[in-house]
């Protein structure tokens, strides 16, 4: 699913510019995107919990699928808009389910190195996908080049349903069968703090997240295939760090790893916008593949925290409200962008920079569970 979704996902603000899209309007796409996956995650929880993990899988591949056809034959860009309702089926409502079934799986001291591996196995294709979605866009243009691309993550939509079928998990029965109207207030108090932190650092990435293809290909001048390269080294950094990070992390505590994390969320903006050319962006580049290194401990933070019969329903919560805070940051990036290009990135690292120091003041991880 990785491997189909990053041979296109990268290159959608270019996509919505080709078919017309003014750099508002990938403002807006980004600000919706970032809703959607807000509303979605709750959802998501509930139907993992209430169903089971399998045919939650299912369920959130094949909407997923169904947006791909939508964006694959979409004739101007308002059509992009609508087929992200359909495409976050995946990469939103799937993701209380994908928490759940390695916090089910693994005890606790194994949690970090289990969302590493998770890591890995979605970043190894992506190192190479983005490359080749570049490289389709090169060929055969952007329009055409990303619906070859969408066209290929439908086959791969398919072996991952074959391999979602295979996951089986026993339930956990609630404790507490009556406490979903009052979910928030069962939220431990950790939890709701690094949330706040998370916030911060969230809307560092989401004021220039689908600004960054925009600023490397028309301001500094750099190629879609070499984009492709620049995503891939980022994943690439992003993998050599993970394992080791998460061994540690596991043995002395997640905290120190995701200050650290944080810290590159807020340079990586910088580092981009003080980039002149291919060379300084792939610096930026292994910055922003830095800021991996801390994320499987945040996650495993996240599921040491909730309560385990809420589990789905609480990473669910969790990653709603987070969500829904940053859902005004893309299009707050593309108005700034209007003033200048610079000052959405510059504003970024300077939120990033604040969010890390809320969490290393407030989150205390010795009173996870």
């Amino acid at each position: 699913m990785s491997f189909g979704e990053e041979l296109w996902k990268r290159f959608v603000p270019k996509y919505l510019e080709a078919l017309g899209a003014p750099v508002t309007a990938v403002g807006l796409y980004g600000t919706l995107r970032d809703f959607v996956d807000g509303i979605y995650q709750y959802p998501g929880g509930w139907i993992t919990d209430r169903y089971g993990r399998r045919r939650a899988l299912l369920l959130f591949i094949g909407l997923a699928a169904a947006g791909y056809v939508v964006y694959m034959l979409a004739p101007s860009w308002p059509y992009v808009i609508a087929g992200l309702f359909l495409v976050m089926g995946w990469s939103s409502m799937a993701n209380p389910t994908l928490f759940a079934v390695i916090g089910d799986a693994l005890p606790k001291q194994q949690r970090a190195y289990g969302f590493t591996m998770q890591a890995i196995l979605k970043r190894v294709p992506v190192a190479a996908a983005a490359w080749l979605g570049g490289l389709a866009i090169a060929t055969w243009g952007v329009i055409s080049g990303v619906r070859a691309s969408l066209l290929a993550t439908l086959v791969f939509a398919a072996l991952t349903a074959i391999a979602a079928f295979q996951i089986r998990l026993p339930s956990i029965p609630p404790t507490q069968p009556h406490a979903n109207a009052g979910l928030w207030a069962l939220l431990p108090s950790q939890l709701r703090r690094l949330l706040a932190s998370d916030i911060l650092v969230r809307i560092c990435e989401g004021l220039v997240d689908v600004l960054i293809v925009l600023y490397a290909t028309n301001i500094i001048g750099v190629s879609a295939v070499q984009f492709g390269v620049l995503v891939a080294v980022q994943a690439v950094t992003s993998m050599l760090v993970y394992v080791p990070a998460a061994k540690i992390a596991d043995r002395i505590g997640r905290k120190p790893f995701v200050i650290v994390t944080f810290l590159f969320f807020a340079l990586f903006p910088i580092a981009v916008v003080l980039s002149t050319g291919f060379r300084s962006l792939v610096a930026a580049f292994i910055i922003g593949g830095l800021r991996e290194i801390g994320e499987p401990a945040r996650k495993a933070m996240i599921v040491d925290f909730a309560i385990p019969e809420f589990r789905g329903r609480m990473v669910g919560l969790y990653y709603f409200a987070r969500s829904i805070s940053i859902t005004p940051s893309a299009l707050i990036g593309g108005l700034l962008w209007r003033i200048t290009p610079a000052v959405p990135f510059v504003a970024a690292g300077v939120i990033g920079v604040i969010g890390m120091l809320v969490f290393a003041a407030t989150v205390d991880e010795q009173y996870a569970s």
